[in-house]
């Protein structure tokens, strides 16, 4: 299906219809869009203030994983398969623990990640808060953050799956420090996200390890230590 197509779709806000392995064959890298049951969702291009949010939870999340090698941290656009009949998504920020690596491919990934970070922008609002929101809950996805990019709409939304597989609210805008349970030890300041400029990764991964204990990892790291 030509290139052209996309840009129709995006433009009027449609769908295109194909089967799983169609997507497959006419999706490349230069396209960010998702199937859900027959529906091809081609994404408008991102504002601003989505990038800002998205890149600096990006750095973040990744120099804390990469500390201790505990898994990877993916941005889109890169393929989720939740389930083997299920959509295929592209989530905006994915953790994935080292424990389920096996799941990784060079494609996609086959099955839920532990963490997806969604970031709301004007088009996405009822699809990252109902849609998705089912979608991640049923497939297992152990945390799910929305947070809503929008100038006037500023808010945070964390949840976690409780005993009974639903997802429970366990941290707002509102609170000072937020803790991760999909990734221990790992806190954010949800003021950070809002924050202009945007905080130093560096800076903000330093206060929560902490200044003495990050200093130590990175010289444990070096290749001078290694050769000792």
């Amino acid at each position: 299906m030509p290139q052209l197509q996309a840009e129709i779709a995006v433009k009027e806000h449609q769908r295109l219809c194909m089967s799983y392995e169609e997507f497959l064959e006419w999706a490349d890298e230069d396209v960010h869009a998702e199937w859900v049951n027959g529906e091809v969702i081609v994404h408008l291009p991102p504002k601003n203030e989505h990038q800002l949010i998205i890149e600096f939870l990006h750095q973040l999340l990744a120099l804390f994983v990469g500390l201790s090698d505990r898994g990877l941290v993916r941005i889109a656009p890169f393929e989720v398969k939740l389930w083997p009949d299920g959509p295929a998504r592209e989530p905006d920020i994915l953790f994935l623990d080292q424990e389920h690596m096996d799941a990784l491919s060079s494609e996609r990934l086959a099955g839920p990640p532990d963490l997806i970070v969604e970031v709301i922008s004007p088009d996405s609002v009822r699809r990252d808060r109902s849609r998705k929101f089912r979608e991640y809950e049923t497939a297992g996805v152990r945390e799910y953050w929305i947070i809503d990019s929008r100038p006037g709409y500023q808010r945070a939304d964390f949840y976690r799956l409780d005993e009974g597989g639903r997802y429970e609210l366990f941290a707002t805008e509102d609170d000072d420090v937020v803790h991760s349970t999909a990734l221990p030890e790992f806190w954010l300041r949800p003021a950070w996200l809002w924050q202009a400029p945007s905080p130093n990764p560096l800076l903000a991964l330093a206060e929560i390890v902490g200044t003495e204990s990050l200093i130590e990892t990175l010289r444990s790291a070096s290749p001078e230590a290694n050769e000792t």
